[in-house]
């Protein structure tokens, strides 16, 4: 039987229990799916409701949101994932409209190194063809490439709003060296209570170097259950497997080294305050993989 004591208009929010507003292009849609798949833990879907950040999402109102955790069982423990809420400066609105919703959520905080996520979102957005130019001329061009990575500017608004204590910093190569790992800790901060287990079989989620480049009919010739089900009955794979590798990128993007020293220069300055948060004697994109693998 549905639980519907979430439904109602203007009132604090009791739903959801946690959200994961980790950095766009941080594993953050593996550890959605991961948490999904256990018991207890209801995830929305869409995965990212973007609800407290994009406008024309909020104007749908409080009960479109609410009722994204219907099917949830009594006791379950609710949870999205939405990379716009730590997307400063583009949603201005995230934090005020959440804190005036949700009083104690519990938040989880997933990044990257920030140079490794900036190459995954400009593949991401050059694969939505939102970005078309070279790598090197979009990180002068488009600002939310550095400004995503930034994680101390994107997550010291929550700790002033909500509390250090009730977030969570994960790192994605701490979730790819040891998963159960890391979600056992995610679950223990929720309070979940039952045992969690990291499904090994399910694959990882938004890779973005094996999205394929939209183009004019895409959703109706390849985003189209008919249409995939004809690509494989009738469509030979190598065949197939052709036309993909055209519409994919098939080298990684290349910084050019004075922009590399660029880029470092500039998140090294936010990874010092976020190591202040963190606790960590030092932070840098040098040494940003061994300090996040050891940080507990």
């Amino acid at each position: 039987m549905r639980d519907y004591r979430y439904k109602g208009l203007n009132r604090n929010m009791t739903k959801p229990d946690f959200i994961i507003i980790g950095a766009m292009k941080s594993a953050t849609s593996t550890l959605h799916e991961q948490l999904s798949l256990q018991d207890g833990i209801f995830m929305t879907t869409p995965k990212e409701p973007n609800y407290f950040s994009d406008d024309e999402v909020y104007a749908k109102g409080d009960g479109w949101y609410e009722a994204l955790f219907f099917c949830a069982k009594v006791g379950d423990l609710c949870g999205e994932s939405s990379t716009h809420y730590t997307k400063l400066p583009d949603y201005p609105l995230t934090l005020s409209r959440m804190s005036g919703k949700l009083k104690s959520p519990k938040l989880v905080y997933v990044m990257r190194h920030p140079v490794d996520r900036l190459v995954s979102h400009y593949i991401h957005q050059w694969s939505r063809q939102v970005i078309t130019c070279d790598i090197n001329q979009a990180i002068n061009d488009y600002d939310e490439l550095i400004d995503y990575g930034c994680y101390a500017k994107q997550i010291k608004p929550y700790i002033a709003e909500y509390g250090i204590e009730n977030i969570l910093f994960i790192f994605m190569e701490a979730i790819k060296e040891r998963p159960q790992e890391q979600l056992n800790k995610v679950a223990s901060f929720i309070g979940y209570r039952g045992q969690v287990l990291w499904q090994e079989t399910l694959p990882q989620q938004n890779v973005s170097s094996e999205r394929i480049r939209t183009f004019p009919g895409y959703k109706l010739l390849i985003d189209n259950t008919f249409m995939a089900r004809l690509r494989r009955n009738f469509i030979p794979r190598f065949v197939r497997g052709a036309i993909k590798g055209k519409l994919m990128k098939k080298n990684r993007p290349e910084i050019t080294a004075v922009n590399k020293e660029r880029l470092e220069n500039r998140f090294d300055l936010d990874l010092m305050e976020l190591a202040e948060i963190l606790g960590c004697e030092n932070l840098t994109c040098d040494n940003y993989k061994s300090v996040v693998l050891g940080y507990r």
